[in-house]
């Protein structure tokens, strides 16, 4: 495994500390009373190369198997390596792009573990047409592992009975399912996912499901899908309701400079404060990039192009985060590191080389002249950018109300002519297709695609300037995620984020290891999203 692919980021403490001392003798790793071995899968999905046309069940159940197949063969690698839980990614067993009626062929009803206890690998005869369940119940079983799978679910509903109710036209509901089964094999959850993403061959559940279960080793884990991930419903009620362990089946089409896989991946487990257990598609150079994040730690793999089509087993040792489990003063301690809360204003600034970004007060900030801006469209939003004129300096700008500091200073390499801005946007995304709508505050220091300021927020994978940067916005929520990506899809860990009272966010960071492609403060106003 290679080192872009197992990169371990310590978190820096926050503490007091001179510049001199911001380097590795100021980081450290929580000590916690237990941790657990994890597993995620990214699989090179075996296709059906027509899934407009419908198959019957027994096609439907060959091409299932040759995916399960596979699972096997990774089931068995990660429980040699001491898996306790291992997760694989949504849409693969079946795959994607079915309609309603193609998927027909694929569809098990997967019974309520809330309402019925059933172990498939066991009791095989007690529900008929389950024989996905039931291999999947054997795989947990004989390789003694929590296992996570996701499935396409048909459940009935009572059109007949209740007319009112939100039933399809055809009777029946389909359900983008996640599947968890205890490592004797017993079915423990089942989770309908909420937020559907261009799959017109599920329904959404006619209420948002809030779904964990809990384990002997490291206690409970919330379940959540892919588009999920970006909305309240269930995610931040998960998170909200204190889990802090998050098992993420995903189908993830990279989405640069803002939303790559592994950036929002690690931006998300940073923001929420929670570990991610992430596991993604391989189907060419857009799905990929899955991981095993924490607060303070990150394993991923990200392919890159010339890279083989091949699936990808990450594990890692973890450290048990949830506090009933732990015990609340081990979870007390951890959370005061990890968030970094704090208003002072004395805090140790970034530092290269004896040189210090020093974080201003808010009123300074606010009162660096704005320099002359443009609007260009990233990720689809109209975003009003500054360009970065100087090796270093400072810079503001707004959008609407909502504004951004930067303070930086570039190191460019040698012959490379780079062009870099920071953008700031507040608004609804979605606006321009009919799904995703959601609010957002992003403050973004961006590596234009070309030298021209129409570029700037266009889709860059690589760069050559590392930059030394302090990231600051003025948020209208609580929740914003941080990530810092560099060259070649490579993830960093943010040196220091601090959250003050009033909304303010600080990122700072230094001594890149690549060319930064984006650093970013992600806010999502969820208050904002049906407005």
């Amino acid at each position: 495994m290679s080192l872009r692919e197992e990169t371990m980021f310590l978190l820096v403490v926050v503490v007091f500390v001179s510049c001199s001392l911001m380097s590795a003798a100021g980081q450290t790793e929580p000590v916690l009373d237990s941790s657990y071995v994890a597993a995620v899968y990214e699989h090179n999905l075996i296709l059906n190369p027509d899934p407009r046309v419908p198959l019957s069940r027994r096609a439907a159940l060959q091409h299932m198997q040759k995916n399960l197949d596979i699972y096997e063969e990774q089931a068995a690698r990660a429980a040699q390596q001491g898996a306790q839980i291992l997760v694989f990614p949504e849409d693969g067993l079946q795959g994607y792009n079915f309609s309603r009626l193609s998927i027909s062929g694929y569809l098990e009803t997967v019974p309520d573990p809330q309402q019925e206890s059933w172990n498939p690998c066991t009791e095989p005869d007690k529900h008929n047409n389950t024989e996905v369940l039931q291999r999947l119940s054997c795989m947990a079983r004989r390789y003694n592992l929590y296992l996570v799978a996701n499935m396409a679910d048909l459940q009935p509903c009572p059109l007949k009975t209740d007319p009112s109710s939100s039933c399809p036209p055809d009777g029946r509901w389909q359900f983008n399912t996640n599947v968890v089964f205890r490592s004797d094999g017993l079915l423990v959850a089942r989770y309908h996912k909420q937020n559907l993403f261009f799959e017109e061959s599920f329904d959404t559940p006619p209420q948002p499901e809030i779904i964990t279960f809990n384990t002997p080793f490291a206690g409970r884990f919330g379940l959540i899908t892919c588009f999920d991930i970006l909305f309240h419903e269930p995610t931040v009620n998960l998170v909200e309701k204190g889990v802090r362990q998050l098992i993420f089946p995903t189908a993830w089409m990279n989405a640069l400079p803002l939303l790559d896989s592994v950036q929002f991946q690690r931006a998300f487990s940073l923001g929420a404060n929670v570990t991610l257990l992430a596991a993604n598609l391989r189907k060419g150079k857009r799905m990929t990039g899955s991981g095993i994040y924490t607060p303070f730690s990150a394993i991923y793999h990200h392919a890159q192009k010339g890279d083989p089509e091949e699936g990808r087993l990450l594990v890692a040792k973890v450290p048990v985060l949830d506090p009933e489990w732990v015990g609340q003063s081990v979870a007390t301690k951890e959370e005061r590191v990890v968030r970094g809360e704090s208003t002072s204003s004395t805090e140790s600034g970034s530092c290269h080389k004896e040189i210090c970004l020093d974080p201003p007060p808010p009123e300074t900030a606010a009162s660096v002249p704005p320099s002359s801006t443009f609007v260009s469209y990233m990720m689809h939003d109209p975003f009003t950018f500054v360009l970065l004129n100087e090796l270093e300096g400072e810079v503001n700008v707004c959008n609407g109300t909502f504004c951004c500091y930067l303070q930086y200073r570039r190191l460019p390499q040698d012959g490379s002519k780079e062009l870099y801005a920071l953008g700031a946007f507040a608004g609804t995304h979605g606006n321009h297709t009919e799904h995703g709508h959601y609010a957002l505050q992003v403050c973004a220091l961006v590596r234009c695609a070309r030298l021209e300021v129409s570029s700037c927020g266009e889709k860059v994978e690589e760069a050559e300037s590392k930059i030394d940067f302090l990231l600051e916005g003025q948020f209208g929520t609580r929740y914003v995620y941080p990530s810092v990506l560099a060259s070649k899809m490579v993830i960093e860990q943010p040196q220091h984020l601090e959250t003050a009272a009033e909304g303010r966010v600080t990122m700072r960071h230094s001594n890149m290891t690549g060319g930064l492609v984006t650093a970013c403060l992600y806010g999502r106003m969820y208050q904002l999203d049906n407005e």
